[in-house]
């Protein structure tokens, strides 16, 4: 069985209505990385140094990373002379594989819960990621799945943080706990996990500031918060999900790299996914960074923040190619 084959029979146990937002969210990455592919692969029907190099320079425009894109070449290479693969199109389905592999990973990429009592969600990331629409998005679901949720708006020193999550927390209907703008983000998570705690919250999602303007460290008020989080709850914060803009590419890397290594982040969440032919950087973050992408963002409604799932993920990038496969085995 062909590996689309096995890829499409993998995604048709999952629901038609995520297949779509997956699809429709990734079609800006799909035209930039696998059409101009096809387009290589239909122009050079061999495969030699220069079907490498051009491939090469289309992984690393869809912003795949350097290091990725050169391990995948690699890997490439092995598999050409392992299989005897001469024909270009042979290649589609093995990269298509190599792209699975790179996404899965060893751990499981579902949220961290509580195993009883209250689950504490913290969010981090620079202004402008999306990070407050995300919560927002976040605690609808929850709210479906009928838990009891609360927000706490710790991000105190962005101007209409707090408003922002206030409203997102009136759009919702869950409770917001807030101080002033301006107070201590740290102070705001100590009332918070209280008032969670007195009405029986399942998930309290908390805010965190992006940027401080006085002099004290982002980083060293992080760890403020968790010394306030985990005195009240000792096993929290269940995740630090980090917040990142995919159209930034491979800033969003770097700000990866310089939040994971010190702010003990869990996973990503990757919004705006849907506006950048640049999807491949979930490829670059995943692999480079080893740290699970927990959730993207792929379009502007409540439904379109989803766990994430590589294979749907490949899928939505390679589904003009499974439909050609399809039609031509029905040809013959």
């Amino acid at each position: 069985m062909s590996f689309f084959k096995k890829l499409k029979e993998s995604i048709a146990a999952k629901t038609e209505a995520v297949t779509s937002v997956f699809k429709e969210g990734l079609q800006k990455t799909r035209t930039a990385l696998v059409e101009k592919v096809e387009e290589l692969i239909l122009r050079r029907k061999k495969i030699d140094e220069e079907f490498y190099e051009e491939l090469e320079e289309i992984l690393i425009g869809a912003d795949v990373g350097v290091n990725t894109v050169l391990k995948l070449i690699d890997e490439l290479r092995t598999e050409v002379k392992t299989r005897k693969i001469e024909d270009a199109a042979e290649l589609q389905p093995v990269l298509s594989e190599k792209l699975v592999e790179l996404l899965n990973g060893s751990e499981n990429p579902g949220l961290q819960m509580a195993e009883s009592g209250m689950t504490v969600i913290l969010f981090v990331g620079v202004n402008g990621v999306g990070k407050t629409t995300t919560i927002g998005k976040l605690a609808h679901r929850f709210k479906n799945e009928g838990k009891k949720v609360m927000l706490a708006a710790g991000d105190t020193f962005r101007a209409g943080a707090i408003e922002q999550l206030e409203v997102w927390g009136q759009r919702v209907g869950v409770d917001v706990i807030k101080q002033q703008a301006g107070s201590d983000p740290a102070a705001v998570m100590f009332d918070a996990v209280h008032a969670a705690k007195q009405r029986g919250v399942d998930v309290l999602l908390c805010d965190t500031a992006g940027r401080l303007q006085n002099k004290s460290n982002l980083m060293e008020e992080l760890n403020k918060i968790f010394r306030v989080i985990q005195r009240e709850v000792p096993t929290a914060p269940h995740e630090v999900l980090l917040v990142l803009d995919a159209t930034t590419g491979q800033n969003a890397l770097s700000q990866a790299r310089l939040f994971g290594e010190k702010s003990g982040v869990t996973g990503l969440v990757l919004t705006k996914l849907d506006g950048t032919a640049k999807g491949g950087i979930v490829i670059a973050i995943r692999n480079e960074l080893n740290l699970p992408v927990k959730f993207v963002g792929l379009g502007e409604k409540m439904g379109d923040l989803q766990e994430f799932d590589s294979e749907q993920f490949v899928h939505a990038l390679f589904a003009g190619l499974i439909l050609k496969e399809e039609q031509q085995e029905a040809e013959a």
